[in-house]
């Protein structure tokens, strides 16, 4: 493969997940990329070299930053395998590197996903066989070079992961409670929130503190990819640009602040769920950012200076409440009483519940964790007597 210039475009394509897109958008925008479409769990552009690394690094939405290379018609495993082999995978992979392929498969004749990676596999292992009498490694967990297929209605894009390990991972966590919130959909929803980034941001239900770290992140201009241990993907292609790298990796850390920029503050009532995020916190650095106490959020009251109120309470799936409707009249009324002037956003799986809060949700936004279906509801917590009137069920 021909030493791409920092300065020549070619297509993108970044995965997010589903109600995130917008978010993510917005984020290759800010990186001044080109021809951005809006898609399902993903998002196309254009960028260069620079800017591909620059979405690792920077986006906090993004799940896998990919770079198509070939795309294709395969009408049957015959035609797949042969469409393959077509491609010269020497320009892309050398016998001493590991690799492993991802395939996602939709309104196709091939059924599932794994055959076609199996299938694909083969064909890029025949042909060095067949050239040098020796075949690449399969490396499904710590591939040097990770390629990804996509097949919708048997149009094939074959593309590189310049990812490699999820971008989700950021690096930071040591312990998660439970059900940890994955960092992504985490920062989504503070993006979603339209958080200032200068107003108190609390959490009061904040488990193993991601809520806390992703905003403190966002308000210190702190880069995820910062925290990243493992290589990226990139660092293993024939055009990576390492002198390239090492001046943006340079820049993010000089535009980091640890000087704190908003008031940010986490409760929980288990002290072991306490402990953990104060462990992450500090393996993030942001002990002097972040303040996490041991509270009944229900015996809470809101700092004087407004801001957001973001939590993520159980919704009976992973984590078992003994009253879940009464939890959520709980949050309500605490809301409600203790927390006016605020915005607030309850980001939760189970709709039913959430009746119970006993307010107007002026927004509900569709998303999920995981494979349960929830909504990120806001509640505007007016002062005095405009908020008697917003009380209805959510």
């Amino acid at each position: 493969m021909a030493k791409a210039k920092p300065n020549g475009n070619f297509n993108i394509t970044v995965t997010t997940l589903a109600g995130l897109e917008e978010v993510l958008a917005e984020e290759l925008r800010a990186l001044d990329m080109e021809y951005i479409k809006v898609g399902t769990r993903a998002v196309t552009c254009s960028g260069n070299l620079r800017q591909l690394y620059e979405a690792n690094l920077w986006c906090r939405t993004a799940i896998r930053v990919l770079k198509p290379f070939r795309n294709f018609k395969a009408r049957d495993e015959k035609d797949l395998y042969e469409q393959v082999q077509k491609i010269d995978w020497s320009q892309y992979l050398d016998l001493d590197q590991t690799f492993a392929i991802s395939a996602a498969v939709s309104h196709s004749t091939f059924e599932h996903s794994l055959y076609v990676a199996q299938l694909t596999k083969d064909a890029i292992v025949d042909q060095f066989r067949k050239a040098t009498g020796q075949r690449p490694s399969v490396d499904k967990v710590h591939a040097d070079v990770r390629f990804n297929l996509h097949m919708h209605e048997n149009m094939v894009t074959l593309s590189m992961d310049s990812s490699g390990d999820s971008l989700h991972r950021r690096g930071y966590r040591l312990q998660t409670n439970v059900a940890p919130l994955n960092e992504v959909l985490a920062a989504g929803i503070i993006k979603l929130t339209g958080w200032d980034k200068k107003s108190s941001f609390i959490d009061p239900m904040c488990g193993s503190g991601t809520f806390l770290i992703e905003a403190a992140m966002m308000a210190q201009n702190i880069a995820p990819g910062l925290y990243r241990r493992d290589p990226y993907g990139f660092e293993s292609w024939k055009d990576y640009d390492a002198s390239l790298f090492e001046m943006l990796w340079k820049t993010a850390e000089a535009k980091a602040s640890f000087d704190p920029k908003a008031a940010i503050v986490g409760y929980d009532i288990d002290p072991d769920y306490v402990q953990a995020a104060q462990n992450n916190i500090e393996n993030a650095g942001l002990e002097n950012v972040i303040k996490v106490e041991e509270a009944d959020f229900f015996k809470t009251e809101a700092p004087t200076d407004p801001g957001v109120v973001v939590m993520n309470p159980p919704y009976n799936e992973r984590i078992i409440s003994e009253d879940i409707n009464l939890l959520y009249k709980n949050i309500g009324d605490t809301l409600k009483n203790n927390y006016q002037g605020y915005d607030a956003f309850v980001f939760t799986g189970n709709l039913e519940a959430a009746k119970n809060v006993g307010l107007r949700a002026s927004r509900r936004t569709p998303l999920y964790n995981g494979p349960i279906d929830c909504r990120l509801l806001k509640y505007e917590l007016y002062r005095g007597s405009r908020r008697s009137g917003a009380e209805d069920n959510a």
